[in-house]
């Protein structure tokens, strides 16, 4: 099997062809690619030498298509090493990964690491910060892992988030002021692929077709609806909603003692799908949004986009409870039992009346002090409008599809103002790559957010980390029809 040199790649293949294509850009603010810092060049490198380094973590990630089984069913679909999500990958801050990923799928792929702040060359966007890792070769990402948190990754080529792919990233740190007796990693996603016939692929080309005479659009059941979400709930249609990989009807459980302070580490890994998350007779402490700290705040529910992740601690009662991920407004659920004592088990029916208490909203969180950012006035602002919709299936930012010669310049030291301005009738969780903005001026940091229908999310961040990085809806259909866009560090 061949071995892609990470380095010489880029300098020798990506660089060059980056070089052609954006030189089209023009002589505007967007200018040429000389203009702009390379995902491996010099200001890269001096950023990431002054990160704190340490032992490196050796990983190796085979991604590759086989059978799953999910509980009493069994698919065939593509992952890391054979299961479904792919086994916890657990570092401390500051130590170096090097990650090897070995590809025997039918297709190209990479690897993004969602959420990090890392190296702008290690950020596997194919075309942007690297070339595409082909079917039966192997590429190496090294980086530090910058900060502690809860963290994920998956593919960024094509609809390949929505199979198996996907698996936790759990950045330790090393001096945790957070008291606690035992942590859960819990990650939901929603399900289609090898269940009658669909993959990823086959739905993302219906969708791109449109809305047809039946009113059916690719599997899309008209009618999903949410009142948190601002109406429509989603484009797809799953068979299956899954926690730690488990179907409802064959749960996940969770082993426990009454009294047990847990922190539990939430991940949304899925394609189409907001969860909206109960333990039922419980309240939860949330802790962490997006791997940052923030004051604690207690709450009986929680709604979590795609990519988004949040850390509770919980005070396990005496007995056996239900932990529900309700899809919001497709009317299913993932399901998983928590058993610290003598019980039936719950059902996968079973709606805890916690889900329809307090659900926190980004306002009632406040980022933890040490990392608050500083109140100050932006000096660039950037405004992004949410457009498109179902029936022509064109998502895009400010009406015009992805396209890598379009791109937002920011300089390094800048305090950047990015208004995600919605103007189309469906909610988009936002993600930007290799930073954590604020919301608002200096509220909670996170990297992924849900932006409603009509609605405009302001955010914040400190232009830190040089290179190109991507913003993008993290429903993995809207980004793969356009919805994508790239921020540059000029020179």
């Amino acid at each position: 099997m061949q071995t892609i040199n990470r380095r010489a790649l880029l300098r020798a293949g990506l660089a060059a062809a980056a070089a052609g294509s954006l030189a089209a850009c023009g002589s505007d603010d967007k200018t040429t690619a000389a203009a702009f810092v390379p995902p491996d060049g010099d200001e890269v490198r001096e950023a990431e030498a002054r990160r704190k380094s340490g032992t490196v973590r050796e990983v190796r990630l085979t991604a590759t298509p086989g059978p799953v089984d999910l509980g009493g069913l069994t698919v065939q679909t593509w992952t890391y090493d054979g299961t479904a999500p792919g086994r916890e990958v657990r570092v401390k801050a500051g130590e170096v990964v090097r990650a090897t990923l070995v590809n025997r799928l039918p297709q190209e792929t990479s690897v993004h690491w969602h959420g990090l702040a890392l190296r702008n060359n290690a950020d596997g966007v194919p075309g942007v910060t690297q070339q595409p890792i082909t079917a039966g070769t192997e590429y190496v990402y090294e980086f530090t892992a910058p900060h502690p948190g809860t963290y994920w990754f998956h593919p960024h080529h094509g609809p390949q988030l929505d199979r198996g792919l996907y698996a936790p990233l759990v950045v330790e740190d090393p001096a945790e002021p957070l008291r606690y007796d035992d942590e859960w990693v819990v990650v939901l996603d929603d399900w289609l692929d090898g269940v009658d016939g669909r993959d990823p692929d086959t739905v993302l080309a219906q969708v791109r077709k449109g809305m047809n005479m039946s009113g059916d659009m690719g599997g899309h059941a008209m009618g999903m609806s949410s009142y948190l979400l601002g109406g429509d709930a989603g484009d797809v249609t799953y068979p299956h909603f899954l926690l730690n990989g488990r179907l409802a009807t064959a749960p996940a459980t969770y082993q426990g003692k009454p009294g047990t302070r847990v922190r539990i580490r939430l991940i949304n890994a899925a394609g189409d799908t907001a969860f909206r998350v109960a333990l039922g007779e419980h309240r939860m402490t949330v802790t962490h949004t997006d791997g940052f700290p923030v004051e604690p705040v207690d709450t009986d529910a929680l709604l979590i986009g795609m990519g988004e992740r949040y850390d509770v601690v919980v005070t396990l009662a005496g007995g056996v409870f239900p932990l529900v991920a309700a899809a919001e407004g497709k009317d299913a659920a993932a399901f998983a039992v928590v058993r610290t004592g003598s019980g039936a088990t719950p059902t996968a029916a079973v709606r805890p009346k916690e889900l329809n208490g307090r659900i926190v909203a980004y306002r009632n969180l406040t980022p933890a002090e040490p990392v608050r950012l500083s109140a100050k006035e932006a000096d660039r602002t950037i405004r992004l409008e949410l457009t498109g919709g179902m029936e022509r299936y064109d998502w895009a930012f400010n009406g015009q599809p992805y396209d890598p010669k379009r791109i937002e310049p920011v300089r390094t030291g800048e305090r950047v103002r990015v208004d995600y301005v919605n103007t189309t009738t469906m909610w988009h969780p936002i993600h930007l790559h290799g930073h954590t903005f604020a919301v608002g001026k200096t509220g909670v940091r996170k990297d992924t957010a849900i932006v409603l229908p009509g609605q405009t999310l302001s955010t914040e961040f400190d232009a830190d980390n040089p290179g190109l990085w991507m913003a993008h809806c993290h429903n993995v259909y809207h980004a793969e029809a356009g919805m994508m866009t790239l921020f540059g560090y000029r020179r």
